[in-house]
């Protein structure tokens, strides 16, 4: 692959993820603007419709971990040049988005809905904020490199990128995973909450925590005691404000 086409590639690719995280902002919130939602889309039996979902967040699950591991990177790069690895994990990963949009079942018993009450404000409120929390951590770290832009413009323009830090801007000095918090926040803080967002809520939180265990062992492996060091002196996912050793 020419540079120009892995530069390119990496902007549709990137294109097509920024569509795909508008679309689950509107797809988890049920929002009007989206056709298909957590909670609207094809009737069937509750029995197939959990079947279903399992397996759509269970393919999210394994699609995201398994392409992010050092392992799996090291034989991939075999195939995909390094400077479009990135971007081939970012697209595939907005693919598995797209199947889980296009197949999920809605199960739309409610099992709350403070709806027209004085939490709604406030949950929906927490709800923006989990997304911001998401969109603002990427680029505390790089969201260019994190989304592959940052490897396919180096590699057009023959740049090196320089070798990564262990860093603690802004959330992260008080917490480890500010993207995963985010995501928590804008999978549960809901004012209607039914069988079916509940489903997806469980299923995406489980996948987090599993993610979390791997990814701090991943970078264990490569910062070391740097990393222990940090870890034990921030919260995983809700933060610790207590001063803590540089």
């Amino acid at each position: 692959m020419s540079r120009t086409a892995t530069l390119i590639f990496a902007l549709v690719a990137y294109a097509i993820f920024f569509a795909t995280f508008l679309y689950l902002i509107c797809f988890v919130g049920d929002l009007a603007i989206a056709k298909r939602t957590v909670d609207r889309g094809p009737d069937g039996p509750v029995a197939v419709a959990v079947i279903v979902n399992l397996a759509l967040i269970a393919l999210f699950g394994l699609q995201h971990s398994v392409m992010a591991r050092p392992a799996f990177k090291a034989r991939w790069t075999k195939i995909v040049p390094p400077p479009a690895e990135r971007s081939v994990y970012v697209l595939a990963a907005s693919l598995a988005l797209i199947v889980l949009f296009t197949l999920w079942r809605p199960i739309p018993q409610t099992l709350w809905d403070v709806s027209g009450t004085l939490l709604a404000l406030p949950l929906w409120l927490a709800f923006a904020a989990g997304w911001g929390i998401v969109l603002v951590s990427t680029f505390l770290l790089n969201h260019f490199e994190l989304f592959g832009l940052q490897q396919a413009w180096f590699n057009f323009s023959g740049r090196t990128a320089d070798k990564p830090q262990l860093r603690q801007p802004l959330f992260y000095k008080w917490v480890a995973h500010p993207i995963y918090s985010g995501f928590f926040l804008a999978f549960w803080a809901i004012p209607q909450m039914t069988i079916g967002h509940l489903l997806l809520a469980v299923g995406m939180s489980a996948y987090m925590l599993i993610g979390i265990r791997h990814e701090e062992r991943d970078l264990t492996n490569y910062y070391g005691d740097d990393y222990q060091a940090y870890r034990a002196g921030v919260g995983k996912l809700v933060p610790r404000f207590r001063r803590r050793a540089s």
